[in-house]
């Protein structure tokens, strides 16, 4: 699976887990089936209201209006998931981890024709494939991306890390972090750690303090080490 590195606000930058193609065609295919179940089961209810000839209109606006603004309707306002990538834990997201705007889904949906529906989707492959960044073509021009939301089961990229009994958290200002921000501190400071490079713990220590507005006592990799043991501390509580 591929990630990408964006910087946040606070200069910190956060690993994207991109959604693998996989998980992107099973999710597809999942939309296409309930697209499918809703026509047969539309149609059928339709037909039971005798429609005359002239109320055919009816038909394809019941039906063909839904399935035709599907992808559009559900990430818009079910926030960048259609079921397929709920079902997925997939999510569309803009390149900076924020939520996309309608203008960006609308972006997204208009290509489709191109990636999806007109190539029968190996448009959309093959720049997902090339692009390392999940993107295909709606995405490149609206400036988003996929990503999974599953949890990761490699122990070195959990959130957690082992905490002493009767431990003492001194900074319960971390419950003000996401798990997105202490994933990537301890990504950051594992591999400075590995490295040897001491001042980008220096400076991640200090980029730290100031979003929780502390004062730390202690040696920069000590204090590190304790946002950490304190977020294991009151998340497991």
């Amino acid at each position: 699976m591929d990630d990408f590195q964006i910087e946040t606000a606070q200069n910190i930058g956060i690993h994207q887990n991109v959604a693998g193609i996989g998980d992107r065609i099973l999710a597809f295919l999942l939309d296409i089936l309930i697209i499918v179940g809703y026509a047969i089961l539309a149609s059928f209810a339709i037909a039971g209201l005798g429609l005359d000839q002239g109320e055919q209109w009816v038909y394809y606006l019941i039906i063909g209006l839904p399935v035709f603004l599907y992808y559009l309707l559900w990430e818009t306002f079910n926030n960048g998931q259609s079921p397929g990538k709920s079902a997925l834990d997939i999510r569309v997201v803009k390149l900076d981890g924020s939520r996309p705007g309608f203008s960006q889904y609308l972006i997204r949906w208009l290509l489709r024709l191109v990636d999806i529906s007109f190539s029968s989707g190996s448009i959309a492959v093959v720049t997902i494939l090339l692009n390392g960044k999940g993107q295909r073509l709606g995405d490149l021009a609206a400036g988003t991306t996929v990503i999974t939301e599953k949890k990761q089961l490699n122990l070195s990229q959990t959130l957690l890390v082992d905490i002493p009994d009767n431990y003492t958290p001194r900074y319960p200002q971390v419950t003000l972090l996401k798990d997105r921000d202490i994933q990537n501190i301890k990504s950051v400071y594992q591999k400075a750690k590995i490295r040897g490079n001491h001042r980008v713990i220096i400076s991640l220590s200090e980029k730290i303090s100031k979003i929780l507005e502390v004062h730390p006592e202690e040696r920069p990799e000590e204090f590190v080490q304790n946002v950490l043991r304190d977020y294991s501390f009151y998340t497991q509580e």
